[in-house]
C-alpha cells in the first residue's frame, strides 16, 4: 500500500507540470489579453477625451495612437515580454514557492483574492455535498426495495423533472415564489446574511445563515440528486440479485437484515468512491446560482477573472482545483480498496 501511494503521488508531478503547461500556454497565447485591453481602455480613454481635437484634426495624441514603448511597457507590467518557455519556468517556481502572483484587478496577492472565497465555497459545498448522500443514499435504497411501486414511479418523476431543469433556472422560480417580496415571502432573496447579522447572538447568526442558505444548497443538490439516487437504486438492486443475498434469503434471513447486512455495504462501493473528492466539491461553484443568489464565491470569482483576462487569478484557482483533484483521485483509489476487501494495491 505504501508503495502504491508514493509511485502514485510521483505520477502527480508530471500530471500536475502538464495540466500548468497548458493552461498557461492557451492563457498565454489567446487574443484579447490583459495589454490588449489595456489598449483598448486606453484609446478609447483618448477618443472619449480629444474628440473635438480629433474632428477638428488635432494632435496625434487625440486619435488613441499608442506608441511602441508603451506597448513594450505593457507588456512588461504583465509579464508578456519574456519567452514563453521562461515566463513559465518563472511563473511555476513562483507557484512552488506558494506565490501566486498578484491580481490584475483587485491589486492584491492572488492567495488574498481566492481565501476570501474559501468560507462561502466551503459551506455550500460541504453541505450540499452531505445533504446529497444523506438524502440521496436513503431515497435509492427505497426505490429499489420498492421497485415498480407507486413510490418508486412517484419518486422517479421528480427526480428526473428536478434534474432536467437548471439549477439557476429553479433558482428563480424559487425566488419569484419563496423570496422576499413575493406571494409567500419565506425566504430571503439573496446574499449570506441580514443587515443585523451582527447585532445577533450566536444562535442567532447560526438560524441567519441556513434560512438564506436554504434555497442556493437545494439548486446546488439539484444537479447530482438525480444521479446519485439512481446510481444507488441500480447498484442495490444488482447486488440483490447475486448468489450471496439469495443464499441469505435461503438461509431465513429476514428482507431488512439481507439487505442492509449483506447487500448494502457492496452497493455502497460505487457512492463511496466519489468520497476522495470531497474537497474539490468543497471549492466548486457555480456562476449562474451565485449571480442569481448574490453569493461571491469560487464559481463567480473564475467567471469573472476570465471576462476581464485576470489571467493570475485564473491560474491560481487552477493550480489549486488541480492540486485537490489529483489528491481527490487518490483518496477515491484508497476508500475503494477499504470499502471493497477484494481490492489489493501491490
Amino acid at each position: 500500500m505504501a508503495t502504491y501511494i508514493l509511485r502514485r503521488m510521483l505520477l502527480m508531478i508530471p500530471t500536475f507540470i502538464g495540466i500548468t503547461f497548458i493552461c498557461f500556454a492557451v492563457m498565454r497565447f489567446v487574443p484579447g489579453g490583459p495589454v490588449e485591453q489595456a489598449i483598448m481602455q486606453y484609446k478609447a480613454a483618448m477618443m472619449g477625451g480629444g474628440g473635438g481635437e480629433v474632428a477638428s484634426g488635432g494632435s496625434s495624441n487625440s486619435t488613441g495612437e499608442v506608441s511602441a514603448e508603451m506597448v513594450e511597457e505593457l507588456k512588461r507590467i504583465y509579464g508578456f515580454d519574456k519567452p514563453f518557455h521562461i515566463a513559465y519556468l518563472d511563473w511555476f517556481v513562483k507557484v512552488l514557492q506558494f506565490d501566486l502572483g498578484e491580481s490584475y484587478s483587485y491589486q492584491k496577492p492572488v492567495w488574498d483574492v481566492i481565501s476570501s472565497r474559501f468560507p462561502v465555497s466551503m459551506f455550500f459545498g460541504g453541505i450540499g455535498f452531505v445533504l446529497s448522500y444523506l438524502v440521496c443514499v436513503p431515497l435509492g435504497v427505497m426505490k429499489a426495495t420498492k421497485h415498480g411501486q407507486g413510490f418508486d414511479w412517484a419518486s422517479s418523476i421528480l427526480v428526473f423533472v428536478g434534474y432536467s431543469i437548471p439549477g439557476w433556472a429553479a433558482g428563480v422560480v424559487l425566488l419569484v415564489l419563496f423570496g422576499g417580496g413575493s406571494y409567500y415571502n419565506v425566504f430571503p432573496l439573496g446574499g449570506m446574511q441580514s443587515m443585523n447579522y451582527h447585532d445577533l447572538d450566536f444562535w442567532g447568526r447560526v438560524a441567519d445563515k441556513f434560512h438564506h442558505a436554504v434555497l442556493p444548497v437545494f439548486c446546488y443538490m439539484m444537479g447530482s440528486f438525480a444521479t446519485t439516487t439512481v446510481l444507488m437504486k441500480n447498484s442495490l438492486m444488482e447486488n440483490l440479485g447475486q448468489d450471496y443475498v439469495r443464499t441469505a434469503f435461503a438461509k431465513g434471513l429476514s428482507e431488512k437484515k439481507a439487505i442492509f447486512k449483506h447487500a448494502l455495504r457492496n452497493s455502497l462501493i460505487p457512492l463511496a468512491t466519489g468520497l476522495g473528492h470531497f474537497f474539490s466539491f468543497l471549492l466548486a461553484g457555480s456562476y449562474l446560482i451565485e449571480k442569481v443568489f448574490d453569493i461571491h464565491g469560487m464559481g463567480l470569482l473564475s467567471f469573472e477573472s476570465l471576462i476581464s483576462r485576470d489571467y493570475p487569478v485564473t491560474l491560481g484557482i487552477l493550480v489549486i482545483s488541480s492540486i485537490l483533484a489529483l489528491i481527490g483521485n487518490l483518496l477515491s483509489d484508497l476508500i475503494y480498496a477499504l470499502v471493497d476487501p477484494r481490492i489489493r494495491f501491490k
